[in-house]
């Protein structure tokens, strides 16, 4: 069992700055690969970047790419998510989620979920 925790949201203006931290739970987080989602309203849940087991390797969307950086601690069982040059329509209730078996680009199946921070992005 892993559980996820996420934190650093809040409102920040266009063009601003946030960093997410997601603290997991446990011995094994090194066996985990880790992604990052979001969820506007009204519309699914997305894929917003991935980060494989050892941090070797990194995936993101062409909507984030370039503008958000997904990191990795595995001594402090955390992945960061570095945003930069926010949009409006970045805002959303970010996820954290943990994956053993593959590295999380997709919502479904995905092993372990947290429960969400929301981030505000104004105009």
């Amino acid at each position: 069992q892993v559980q996820l925790v996420e934190s650093g949201g809040g409102l920040v203006q266009a063009g601003g700055s946030l960093r997410l931290s997601c603290a997991a739970s446990g011995r094994t987080f090194s066996s985990y690969a880790m992604g990052w989602f979001r969820q506007a309203p009204g519309k699914e849940r997305e894929f917003v970047a991935a980060i494989n087991k050892s941090g070797g390797s990194a995936y993101y969307p062409d909507s984030v790419k370039g503008r958000f950086t997904i990191s990795r601690d595995n001594a402090k069982n955390t992945v960061y998510l570095q945003m930069y040059s926010l949009k409006p329509e970045d805002t959303a209730v970010y996820y954290c989620a943990a994956d053993q078996q593959r590295t999380p680009t997709v919502s479904a199946g995905v092993d372990y979920w947290g429960k969400g921070t929301l981030v505000t992005v104004s105009s």
